[in-house]
């Protein structure tokens, strides 16, 4: 399987933006998770959300502003992350990683950057 994030670009602060990632096959059976890495941070955990969609995590600098959500269509899967309030420390590549009790793969990324 492969992951495909879209959905970034250029918003201003305070701004929305949704980001997807597409499955190329099931999507049910992944756990997904999302993390953003910064011009010279290290890549760090945003949200996650189970296999059925049911449970959802945040980390505390997103939390009440951001929504993780998924669709397990049997031919291509999506998961979404809204994120709101948008603000430059936003600024940031966004990938999406499936994690099995085995395996973990990651999509290529997507930029997005906050700025007026």
């Amino acid at each position: 399987v492969q992951f495909v994030e879209s959905g970034g670009g250029l918003v201003q602060p305070g701004g929305s933006l949704r980001l997807s990632c597409d499955a190329s096959g099931h999507l049910s059976g992944f756990a997904m998770v999302w993390f953003c890495q910064a011009p010279g941070k290290e890549r760090e955990h945003v949200a996650g959300i189970n296999v059925n969609g049911l449970s959802t995590d945040f980390s505390d600098s997103v939390k009440g502003r951001f929504i993780n959500s998924r669709n397990n269509a049997e031919d291509k899967g999506t998961v979404f992350l809204q994120m709101t309030s948008l603000g430059p420390e936003g600024t940031a590549v966004y990938y999406c990683k499936g994690d099995t009790p085995t395996s973990a793969y990651w999509g290529q990324g997507t930029q997005v950057t906050v700025s007026s």
